[in-house]
């Protein structure tokens, strides 16, 4: 199935997965709404949403650029009408947005707490429940979050329970979204990267710029959204994929074509379950 024609509504476009998502419908034929809060450069991260539009047209999509803070439910609702009333209607909403801030308890601000629960829960929220009376009317309509498979370890709260809550209360949307909308035939799932992935968030905010030889290209999410985007929203729905498992099914066998650098170990992405298979054939070790 090809995303020709659809119309995807993308929080948080402007650079990274989000944009690499964006692109990769663009490459079918689709509609794209970069919905973004960067309209001019940042003095460190590479994008905006003017930016991010050209790419789209230029990769054969047709791009509406819209500055927006997920923050603000209002402007989230006049946003998402708009989109529709552009592009005749939404058929994909995509919650790529997100706030990250890596502390433990006692040395996390609470307007940081604050940041990443409104960012990350609370606007995963109220972007679905805006796009979703136009996502009813839509022939394939699909919700994706990137957001984590709900692993209850302690490992993965104790060194920054904070971010941890705010990026599972995306997954908790997942799970109970996909339910209550099931009758409607909305899929709702989760995608979430087995490693790290090279974007300017892991480069400033975990690993600095070394680390990122020892991610995949955003080019691994982009293609594992794809793949889901185009299955049927009644028989795919309430799942939480981890990228590499979803292209493996897809038929999908050289995954070297994705790593930052091959000579170096990859590294593991928070929140990936301990028991997650790989898929066979595919080693995180680096290449000889």
């Amino acid at each position: 199935m090809s995303l020709a024609g659809k119309t995807l509504f993308i929080t948080g476009a402007s650079r990274g997965i989000g944009f690499a998502i964006a692109e990769r419908a663009a490459r079918d034929g689709a509609n794209i709404v970069i919905a973004a809060k960067t309209a001019e450069p940042h003095k460190k991260l590479p994008g905006t949403i003017h930016s991010a539009a050209e790419a789209v047209e230029k990769a054969g999509g047709r791009a509406l650029p819209l500055v927006l803070d997920v923050r603000e439910a209002d402007a989230v609702t006049e946003a998402v009408d708009q989109a529709a009333a552009h592009f005749g209607g939404i058929d994909i909403c995509i919650n790529n947005a997100s706030a990250i801030n890596l502390t433990n308890t006692l040395d996390t601000p609470m307007r940081r707490f604050d940041l990443m629960h409104e960012v990350n829960t609370r606007g995963t929220f109220v972007v679905t429940r805006a796009c979703m009376p136009h996502l009813m009317k839509a022939a394939n309509p699909h919700v994706l979050m990137l957001s984590p498979p709900l692993d209850m370890s302690p490992k993965w709260f104790a060194p920054h329970v904070a971010y941890t809550m705010a990026k599972y209360g995306m997954s908790m949307c997942v799970l109970g979204m996909a339910e209550e909308f099931r009758g409607q035939g909305i899929a709702v799932n989760a995608l979430w990267p087995r490693t790290g992935v090279a974007t300017a968030a892991i480069e400033f905010a975990i690993t600095g710029e070394e680390g990122l030889k020892h991610c995949r290209t955003v080019d691994i999410m982009a293609d594992a959204a794809h793949a889901i985007l185009t299955k049927p929203a009644r028989e795919c729905t309430g799942n939480f994929f981890i990228d590499d498992l979803v292209l493996y099914a897809e038929g999908e066998r050289d995954f070297d074509k994705y790593r930052v650098d091959p000579t170096q170990a990859l590294m593991p992405d928070f929140f990936v379950p301990d028991d997650t298979p790989l898929p066979p054939g595919v080693s995180l070790q680096a290449k000889s």
